[in-house]
């Protein structure tokens, strides 16, 4: 008995198969290439085929009680009538029909004037022929491969193709203003539901995004728990009984599979300004030697805020003074955490429920010193998940068979540690960031 999880990353397609009590039996993982071009990301789609069989292989996919898949959110590719690629995967991040976004957004501002992204799905649809050609995510295109037919797709890889969450449609009026016709978008059901069964008989059941996939590996399904997910960037994900409302555009939400939502947003600040500011150098050593200093950077990869607020304008800029490597680390490592802290904030004025608790997830959490800081600096006890992994996260959907995914993940997921705040908040420090940040114009 077990089940295995798919993750269609970037870089790579892992593979993870999990026993009924939670336990990894084995994993695997391929590389993947991407193919990009200035604003424009591209994948081919028959490489995550290929990769795909080649880690079922490895992982032992025989006798399995189902199989479940994530992947990038806002990735899709255009099929034909057979399912066959017609063009190759444009990427989450692509951005070459940005300027669609205004159009896309006349068309039912009350739906996407605050939520609708330039590199969301739709504006990259709205530059294609969609005559006699099919809308299919990464994980669906996969799932078809394992079943042997097209599937459907679920209501989180739907969610950035312009998906009625709310309606649990797809916002016919406001396409037929587009001229994009239905009959190119695929059903829709929720994550969990089976789309089919493989030659040997296997339930594939239908997925969620790789964020949303972190989050149920994490075992943050019930409201006051959270995940941050930090790595390059900052996601963060929680549960609310109710769609929050973000009049800045900063939180979007996803549906629970349970019920309810799964609100959050993701920032573009993170661990990636580490490697620009400080290249070559020991991040291991300085992490050993990180205390708290006078100092913050908010770290921004690019140009640009997308979470805790909306901010195109916004660039990285450093309070105080990092007169060596170990004062400019240590300012980052704040500066991230005070983003997680204000997104909290945020997040608490738009109705949420208080944070009880945050699981830590990314590859950031390999710093001692940061999970403890980031604890400090939130006020509230940060779990360190067992196996913090997305195709993790698929294989407990994929166990839940579409029913209790919140108690499969109690039964499933384990937590390896878990830090309590010592009471130092950095607050003088913190405010006078809010304040910075109020100052330049970047929170509205």
């Amino acid at each position: 008995m077990g089940w295995i999880g798919l993750d269609l990353g970037t870089q790579s397609v892992r593979a993870v198969l999990a026993d009924a009590k939670g336990f990894v039996v084995s994993r695997a993982t391929r590389p993947l290439s991407s193919h990009r071009d200035g604003v424009r990301h591209e994948q081919d789609p028959q490489a995550w085929l290929t990769a795909v069989d080649e880690v079922l292989a490895e992982v032992g996919a025989t006798d399995l009680d189902g199989i479940a898949i994530c992947s990038t959110s806002g990735t899709f590719l255009l099929t034909d009538s057979t399912g066959r690629p017609v063009t190759p995967a444009l990427m989450y991040d692509d951005a070459r029909s940005a300027a669609r976004r205004d159009q896309i957004v006349d068309a039912d501002p009350d739906r996407w004037s605050t939520s609708m992204q330039p590199t969301w799905a739709l504006p990259k649809i709205l530059d294609l022929d969609l005559t006699g050609r099919h809308v299919v995510h990464s994980a669906d295109f996969v799932a078809a491969h394992l079943v042997g037919h097209p599937v459907a797709t679920d209501t989180s890889h739907a969610l950035k193709t312009g998906y009625d969450l709310i309606a649990d449609a797809w916002p016919a009026a406001a396409f037929d203003k587009l001229g994009l016709p239905l009959t190119a978008f695929p059903e829709v059901v929720r994550p969990g539901a089976e789309l089919g069964r493989t030659p040997a008989g296997v339930p594939v059941y239908a997925g969620m995004t790789d964020g949303c996939a972190a989050q149920i590996a994490a075992g943050a399904l019930s409201p006051g728990a959270w995940n941050s997910v930090l790595g390059t960037t900052l996601v963060l994900k929680g549960v609310s009984d109710h769609l929050l409302t973000d009049p800045t555009g900063a939180v979007y939400s996803h549906r629970h599979p349970d019920g309810g939502w799964l609100p959050g947003g993701a920032s573009s600040t993170g661990a990636g300004v580490l490697t620009e500011l400080l290249p070559g150098a020991d991040l291991d050593a300085l992490d050993r030697a990180a205390h708290p200093v006078k100092a913050v950077t908010y770290p921004l990869t690019k140009t640009g805020e997308r979470f805790p607020f909306v901010a195109p304008q916004a660039e990285r800029f450093t309070l105080g003074d990092t007169p060596d490597d170990l004062h400019t680390y240590a300012a980052v490592l704040q500066g991230v955490a005070f983003i997680e802290r204000l997104a909290f904030e945020h997040l608490e004025t738009l109705g949420a429920d208080p944070v009880r608790s945050v699981s830590l997830t990314g590859g950031a959490t390999r710093s001692g010193y940061w999970n403890q800081l980031r604890a400090d600096v939130l006020g509230v006890p940060v779990e360190l998940p067992a196996v913090p992994d997305p195709a993790y996260g698929m294989a407990v959907l994929a166990a839940s068979g579409g029913t209790d995914l919140t108690g499969t993940a109690r039964r499933m997921v384990r937590v390896d540690r878990v830090l309590e705040p010592r009471g130092d908040r950095l607050d003088d420090l913190y405010g006078a960031f809010v304040a910075e940040l109020d100052r330049r114009g970047y929170r509205r």
